[in-house]
């Protein structure tokens, strides 16, 4: 069995690390890494949108918009009843699983390229669509709490909470939601046009993602720390959640009558956790949590599970239910 080059590059950055290998990786060439990949997958999405928009798509679309409200109702109980944490600390890692990661999304995409197992092209506009429920859910399981309108922080630092337009623009206009919708609208509307840019955006999408999964590997191991300072209990979580959120993602694909690679996508989805979207919109939303804990659960524990485990393990689920 060959090792995926996605999963090698990831490793590599992951042994890098623990060696303390000197490997300068500009924080700006992340950035830039990042936009690359929200605008490649809106691009990919429009285009594919453009040719297979139905009404049997926008049902799936709100069925995929209520996982997405779902999910960070499971997670929310768990991490205040059983995790006894704070209200708006439980609230603001809700949101964070009940939202997706793009990075996750991009590995998956080209693990079943590299497994020749098809898809439907128009899986992008999920992950879309599934960018802003969790965050709207987040805010409202932490305005149950006596009060978020201040507090202080996790550094001790007082706080006042921001203003009802803050929170509008960060939900829905922050840096994944507009370059991916954005992206998203240029694929659907440019029709043969696009093709101008796809060698840029498509054909050279598996190296951009080998760097970024290179710079996520040593992030992810540089948390170790970080991770072993949670506990027991946020490591459960960073793993059982994905499998729930993701069996969901399985179950629910198959049910919509989506392939298997579409399942699987879904099921990807649904057990990723976010960790560039969500986190600066709670920032401004909920600056009352610990975000580092959040970022720590979510890229230190949850992000290489679905990188080495959960992506091959959702695509033999779903092949075994599928057949």
């Amino acid at each position: 069995m060959q090792l995926d080059v996605g999963i090698a590059f990831f490793i590599l950055g992951v042994f890098a690390a623990l060696v303390r290998a000197e490997i300068q990786f500009p924080k700006s060439l992340y950035q830039s890494l990042v936009l690359f990949l929200m605008v490649a997958i809106g691009l990919k999405g429009g285009v594919a949108l453009a040719e297979h928009a139905s009404w049997e798509l926008v049902s799936q679309s709100f069925i995929v918009i209520l996982l997405g409200l779902l999910l960070p109702l499971i997670a929310f109980p768990v991490l205040y009843y059983i995790g006894d944490l704070k209200r708006y600390d439980a609230a603001s890692i809700a949101a964070h699983y009940g939202s997706v990661s793009v990075g996750t999304y991009a590995v998956a995409v080209a693990f079943l390229e590299a497994q020749g197992i098809a898809y439907e092209p128009y899986i992008p506009l999920f992950v879309v669509l599934l960018e802003m429920p969790a965050i709207v859910v987040g805010l409202l399981l932490a305005r149950q709490a006596q009060s978020v309108d201040a507090g202080v922080n996790a550094d001790g630092v007082q706080v006042a909470s921001p203003s009802t337009k803050q929170l509008i623009h960060e939900v829905l206009f922050n840096q994944g939601m507009v370059l991916m919708v954005g992206g998203l609208i240029i694929g659907y509307l440019a029709g043969d046009r696009v093709d101008k840019v796809t060698p840029f955006f498509f054909e050279l999408f598996n190296g951009v993602l080998a760097l970024f999964l290179l710079q996520m590997g040593m992030t992810a191991a540089s948390r170790l720390g970080d991770i072993k300072r949670l506990g027991s209990f946020m490591l459960a979580f960073g793993v059982a959640m994905p499998i729930v959120g993701g069996l969901l993602g399985c179950f629910l694909g198959l049910a919509l009558g989506l392939s298997v690679g579409g399942s699987i996508l879904l099921a990807v989805l649904g057990a990723s956790a976010s960790y560039i979207a969500v986190p600066a919109a709670m920032h401004v939303a909920l600056p009352q949590a610990n975000q580092s804990l959040s970022i720590s659960a979510s890229l230190g524990i949850t992000f290489p599970f679905n990188v080495l485990i959960g992506i091959p393990t959702f695509t033999v689920i779903t092949q075994w239910f599928a057949a």
